[in-house]
């Protein structure tokens, strides 16, 4: 059994990179727990249309971005102080997270 969408597509991270910036702000065990999600299909705070464009770039080979909260227990709204993105490449070369000041 399992709880894949029916629009989602397993997809590789390639390399995984992150920004000084990611590095600083996250824990190493936060940089799994955000890309082992982001490689599930949960795409974090994006929006509900965000999140459908998520779902169809994993079956037809385009950009994915996730975004998270940097510290879970305070709000993040997909942007600002608070969030890190997670972005893999429409070749699935490369996976950066990376701090949305730093895009």
């Amino acid at each position: 059994m399992t709880d894949l969408k029916p629009s989602f597509k397993p997809f590789t991270l390639g390399s995984i990179v992150a920004t000084p910036g990611a590095l600083d702000a996250l824990s190493q065990s936060r940089i799994l727990e955000c890309l082992i999600r982001h490689a599930r299909g949960d795409w974090g705070q994006v929006c509900e249309e965000d999140a459908a464009e998520n779902d169809l770039a994993t079956c037809e080979g385009f950009r994915i971005l996730s975004a998270y909260a940097i510290d879970p227990a305070q709000p993040c709204a997909g942007f600002g102080d608070n969030c890190v993105w997670v972005i893999t490449e429409a070749d699935r070369s490369v996976t950066t997270l990376l701090l949305p000041s730093e895009y």
